[in-house]
């Protein structure tokens, strides 16, 4: 009966991150043979195979709206409120090629996102021009990104990194930043720490960070049963966002609320999501 209910969970997990065509990508990335850009036991993989992806996922989404140029290009052109999970398995299907997948394939999965941002420009509300190519941007997106992984994987990870691990998983996502087209992507902890700052005068929380936030983390496309689990992997998320980024997105700062009742339950919905996706024994 346990068995039941762990596989049937965590195949319904599976679909929804991976969408239909989910079990022959796994197969493809994890059955090919052949070089890898990332070998077992590397840092990047422990965190891209950690259920603490769930929550990293949400709050790079939040952070990463902080910047006008970017929201700009999510708001006219990722379709993010018309097919969320269509987006969301986009991107898993890209970290889990990039991260596990053969060196090959990695390499085409990066030239088809190349092309895909060479076409994503406009203008901003500002009156600003962006590209989803320019160097500048895709390396907030990135420092975003993993600083929210790693945040995630430290406080919920299975196994979270020493000091040397960390170092070793921001130099090993350099590599996919810098085939992306990021400008000198961070290759330490401390380097991620000191790219975020420099950023944050360009952040704020324009109409459309908040929104996309609302949209995230109260209005999501989900099941009556998936509410609940989600409310705590979002919970968990802002409870992992600095204050500053909350207060660009109006998002409240509870200290005593997040010790004794979030971080719990984010750490008890993450290791339900670890338990019903590991492999069959």
């Amino acid at each position: 009966m346990v068995h039941e209910v762990r596989s049937r969970l965590g195949e319904r997990l599976f679909a929804r991150v991976a969408g239909p065509e989910g079990p022959a990508r796994r197969q493809r990335i994890h059955g090919t043979p052949g070089p890898r850009w990332f070998p077992e036991g590397s840092a990047i993989r422990q965190v891209h195979g950690d259920a603490s992806m769930f929550v990293g996922g949400v709050r790079a989404l939040l952070l990463q709206s902080l910047h006008p140029l970017a929201m700009a290009g999510v708001a006219a052109h990722s379709g993010y409120k018309g097919d969320p999970w269509g987006r969301l398995q986009r991107t898993s299907h890209f970290l889990a090629v990039t991260t596990f997948g053969p060196a090959d394939d990695a390499e085409a999965m990066v030239r088809r996102i190349r092309a895909v941002h060479e076409r994503v420009r406009g203008t901003a509300p500002d009156g600003r021009p962006y590209a989803a190519s320019d160097p500048h941007l895709l390396r907030w997106v990135h420092v975003a990104e993993i600083d929210s992984f790693l945040s995630a994987h430290q406080r919920f990870g299975r196994r979270p990194l020493d000091a040397a691990g960390r170092d070793r998983y921001v130099a090993e996502t350099a590599r996919v930043a810098e085939a992306l087209g990021a400008a000198d992507p961070p290759r330490s902890e401390a380097q991620l720490r000191d790219q975020i700052e420099h950023y944050r005068p360009e952040l704020t929380g324009t109409p459309a960070a908040r929104e996309a936030a609302r949209f995230i983390l109260l209005t999501p496309p989900l099941p009556p049963l998936a509410r609940a689990p989600y409310a705590a992997i979002a919970a968990a998320a802002v409870g992992l966002l600095p204050r500053w980024a909350r207060a660009h997105l109006s998002l409240p700062w509870l200290p005593p609320l997040e010790t004794v009742v979030v971080g719990p339950a984010g750490s008890a919905v993450t290791r339900t999501i670890r338990w019903a996706m590991a492999p069959p024994e």
